[in-house]
């Protein structure tokens, strides 16, 4: 969340920069400042009654050792009700502190200066776009119908078994899915990342603390009983390893890269846009997660941009890369880049990957602090980025890659699968 003193320091600009986001943020800023007021102001009030409590102790405890019991006394008196008057004040502080942090966690992060006003998805502005669209043979078909024509993704079966938006890979669809993961995190591991395997649920705390919650709840699977919720990405996971911790300077950067099934509800989705893998509620996606200095953070989201550019090169896909407007960006970045392959049967861009800083945002909630060079406590900043979500990449290159004879498998990924054709 943002830093309380930021919002102090700097209202119109952050009320500014949250208008990029379509959103008129000034009367919740407002009401976050008043009840900061009020918190600063029974702190300082506590303050004094527990140094006067404390003052009063001192002199009572001369006094008994002098004998005069009875002046003693008199000063127990003033004690109790300065005790009672600091259990108002502790009261009224844990209140506000309470009230503000519900408060803090309505407020999205603020955009940085590079991304533009938008209202929507139209708003993005394509900067970086690289491959040739394939021309496809006469009667080319979209990947749901390649997928039953060459029996490699059931729909059908994963309806039956769990409902719409499960789908059940089979034969040469599953190993090609399986080469995706192995090729995609081998790709990370080369880069420097450190592979990690992580809980595929997790609890309330660390929904909070990457901003999933409350932000997102009702976009995922909450297992009541047990109150855990399956995640939506491996950046919650992972980014929460980092919960109450305090790093190093000489750790920076760190690197992570996960593999993990995700979970997501999806409420809402229907139409065309969401058939076959372009939507689904259970999908598979590879992660990268890296906690950096500040001074350093925006240097390495270019170097993840690169990174999965590099990626879409040797799968040679046709991609495209936007950097979002205010009014598609994530609650909690404040600057990302999506990248969109194009599916040719289709005749559409699919997103395949969003790369993101958070700057101090995450790390604000999970309170992940580093020491500065001067022994102080900074906050670090946290990006994450798809490395890549399989979905829409295998519906890519289903499509991409079909021929009259069958499906041709990328010349990157044949190792990974044994077959260089799914006929």
């Amino acid at each position: 969340m943002l830093q309380i003193q930021t919002i102090r320091d700097n209202k119109e600009e952050i009320i500014l920069a949250l208008g990029k986001r379509n959103i008129d943020a000034q009367p919740l800023v407002e009401k976050v400042l008043q009840l900061d007021e009020n918190r600063r102001a029974a702190q300082t009030s506590l303050d004094n009654l527990l140094a006067e409590s404390n003052k009063l102790s001192k002199e009572i405890g001369e006094l008994y050792k002098t004998g005069k019991a009875q002046e003693a006394n008199v000063l127990k008196e003033q004690t109790v009700k300065l005790k009672e008057e600091s259990k108002l004040f502790s009261d009224d502080l844990a209140t506000a502190e309470e009230e503000l942090q519900i408060l803090l966690y309505q407020l999205p992060n603020a955009p940085h200066s590079s991304v533009k006003k938008g209202s929507s998805e139209e708003d993005n502005e394509e900067i970086f776009s690289e491959g040739d669209v394939p021309k496809l043979y006469d009667n080319a078909q979209p990947h749901w119908e390649l997928a039953k024509k060459y029996d490699i993704i059931d729909f059908e079966l994963g309806v039956k078994i769990a409902g719409a938006g499960f789908p059940v890979y089979k034969g040469k669809g599953a190993r090609l899915q399986r080469a995706l993961i192995a090729y995609f995190l081998d790709k990370n591991t080369e880069a420097g990342y450190t592979e990690i395997q992580v809980p595929h649920l997790v609890n309330e705390l660390s929904g909070y603390g990457t901003g999933q919650l409350p932000d997102k709840e009702g976009q995922m699977y909450h297992v009541t009983a047990d109150d855990l919720y399956l995640i939506p990405t491996a950046e919650v996971p992972v980014t929460n390893i980092f919960r109450d911790v305090i790093v190093n300077e000489s750790d920076f950067p760190i690197t992570y890269t996960g593999y993990t099934p995700c979970f997501r509800r999806e409420a809402g989705s229907y139409g065309a846009h969401v058939r076959g893998l372009n939507r689904l509620h259970q999908f598979d996606k590879v992660e990268i997660v890296r906690v950096e200095h500040p001074s350093k953070s925006y240097e390495a989201l270019d170097g993840m941009v690169e990174h999965i550019k590099n990626i879409l090169q040797e799968l040679k896909l046709p991609y495209r890369i936007l950097r979002l407007c205010g009014g598609d960006l994530g609650f909690t970045a404040a600057l990302t880049f999506d990248f969109e392959v194009f599916s040719t049967a289709q005749d559409r861009w699919l997103e395949i990957s969003s790369v993101s800083n958070f700057e101090t945002y995450q790390a604000n909630r999970l309170k992940l602090r580093f020491k500065d060079e001067n022994g102080k406590n900074q906050l670090a900043h946290t990006l994450n980025g798809s490395s890549l979500a399989l979905p829409r990449v295998l519906a890519g290159i289903l499509e991409n890659y079909q021929t009259a004879d069958g499906i041709k498998i990328p010349d990157v990924l044949v190792p990974y699968c044994g077959f260089d054709m799914i006929e």
